[in-house]
């Protein structure tokens, strides 16, 4: 496929990108049903413009960037509320329609893989760096200490983002035994991608839509930050026990 650019059209290349989805495991419910989706559509209209799979990463920088510059620079509004949202919310599907390009191009590559990373990991950081601006610039805080809540909130998306990142690779790179008798796959918990949701960065992008009521955003933000640090010490007691539990051979020096 690497390279055919445009020779499917675009109802071939969606009913192709449907039939190659990654599993639903450990994908929360706006991820799977919302994120997902609009990415698959943005995906093919990529395809049948000619696009590869680092031009849409970087259409997904542009308008995360955008919109997160808007927060820092400008006061909270309606309005402003609303271009913020759409902002994040079409570079979070921009960002999930370049894997699915990649896919569809045959052209997943390492360099492509790291691009689409590092853009993730300034896109978290840059937008909480922003709230911490807008606070300081706009909001009218009950006390200094609010300024240290973005801060929080930063610290623990990181290690969330990094620590499931490096946790699959190492996975990855040190496999578990294989199980004497394949078990039956079972279908993907909605229960699992219920909880999950708090977490989930289309959720964080939808919160913005409070940005005009300062109480509201405020309140929703701190709200939110508190799930985050509480998912990230769950989640790095779950990562460290399981990577404590693969085998690695070693080499005892001699």
């Amino acid at each position: 496929m690497a390279g055919t650019g445009g020779t499917m059209t675009y109802g071939a290349a969606l009913r192709r990108l449907r039939g190659a989805q990654k599993t639903a495991k450990g994908v929360s419910l706006y991820s799977r049903y919302v994120n997902r989706p609009v990415g698959r559509l943005l995906a093919a209209a990529a395809y049948r413009a000619g696009l590869g799979p680092n031009q849409v990463t970087a259409l997904s920088a542009l308008t995360s960037g955008a919109a997160i510059a808007a927060v820092a620079l400008a006061a909270p509004s309606a309005w402003l509320a609303l271009a913020v949202w759409a902002g994040l919310f079409l570079g979070f599907a921009l960002d999930s329609a370049d894997g699915q390009l990649a896919r569809l191009r045959g052209e997943s590559n390492p360099a492509g893989e790291w691009l689409d990373h590092a853009v993730d990991c300034a896109k978290i950081t840059a937008l909480h760096a922003a709230v911490l601006i807008s606070f300081h610039r706009f909001f009218a805080l009950p006390g200094e200490g609010w300024l240290l809540v973005p801060l929080v909130f930063q610290l623990a998306a990181v290690l969330i983002f990094f620590g499931g990142l490096l946790t699959d690779k190492l996975k990855h790179a040190h496999p578990a035994p294989a199980a004497p008798a394949a078990a039956p796959v079972s279908p993907p918990s909605r229960r699992r991608a219920l909880a999950l949701l708090p977490a989930d960065y289309g959720v964080l992008c939808a919160l913005f839509l409070l940005l005009g009521d300062e109480r509201a955003f405020r309140t929703g933000y701190a709200v939110l930050c508190a799930v985050y640090v509480l998912f990230c010490a769950a989640f790095s007691v779950k990562w460290f026990r399981e990577l404590s539990a693969l085998k690695v051979s070693s080499t005892p020096l001699s």
